[in-house]
């Protein structure tokens, strides 16, 4: 099985890409709905974050509000990072249920959409990795236009990433999104090819079906063992 890494920056085409690898077939775990899901009322991650921020975090229905706390965390990276460390542990384990999920399902190409892939550590995990790419100025005015932040907000936001120039020096793959859609699209072309090339031997081998596979060879050898005994 092959576990590809995709990640970039607010605003840079990460969400695009990644949907355009739906488009293709190929199933994409993210990490952004995942971390949705976690943080919903009632769940371990929702009351351990209650906790520590507080119940004016809270909409009138017991949710989180998610601006709200995100206002609070990308102001304060104290905040940020202590937020980080409660729902690692309950993002990490949906993810990989959801990768077993399709493992099971004979799924032999999985996207990981990961912001974090770096910080998390995640990238050992993945090959290759993808990383979109846009130049800091693209980045700003783009999230300004989109959420509608003050530049101020907006940099703070960005600033609580790490760079998507350290980014790309750690990519095996760099999508540049500064273009158009239709660049984009041209772009991602050649890199589903890239993606979407025969398994290598070790990628098989971890994949449900070479993991059947190398069940019955076993179980062939203990049967012909037996069988000369």
């Amino acid at each position: 099985m092959r576990m590809v890494g995709l990640t970039g920056g607010i605003s840079s085409g990460k969400s695009t890409v990644s949907n355009l690898f739906k488009a293709h077939g190929i199933p994409v775990v993210d990490a952004d709905l995942v971390a949705r899901n976690v943080l919903k009322k009632g769940t371990g991650g929702w009351r351990k974050v209650v906790v520590a921020f507080g119940d004016d975090i809270l909409l009138d229905n017991g949710e989180v509000d998610r601006p709200k706390l995100g206002q609070i965390v990308f102001a304060n990276p104290d905040k940020r990072q202590l937020l980080n460390r409660l729902l690692a542990p309950y993002i990490s384990s949906a993810i990989f249920v959801e990768v077993l999920k399709l493992w099971m399902k004979g799924c032999k190409i999985i996207v990981l959409d990961v912001p974090l892939l770096f910080e998390a550590k995640m990238d050992k995990w993945t090959k290759p990795i993808i990383v979109v790419w846009v130049d800091s100025q693209t980045q700003l005015q783009r999230l300004m236009a989109r959420d509608g932040t003050t530049e101020e907000e907006a940099k703070n936001r960005i600033n609580a990433q790490m760079s998507l120039d350290l980014k790309r020096t750690k990519a095996d793959i760099v999508i540049d999104n500064t273009g158009s859609l239709e660049d984009l699209e041209e772009s991602f072309s050649e890199v589903v090819i890239q993606v979407k090339k025969p398994l290598t031997w070790t990628e098989f081998a971890i994949s449900r079906d070479g993991a059947l596979l190398g069940f019955v060879s076993i179980l062939f050898s203990i049967f012909i063992c037996r069988k000369i005994m």
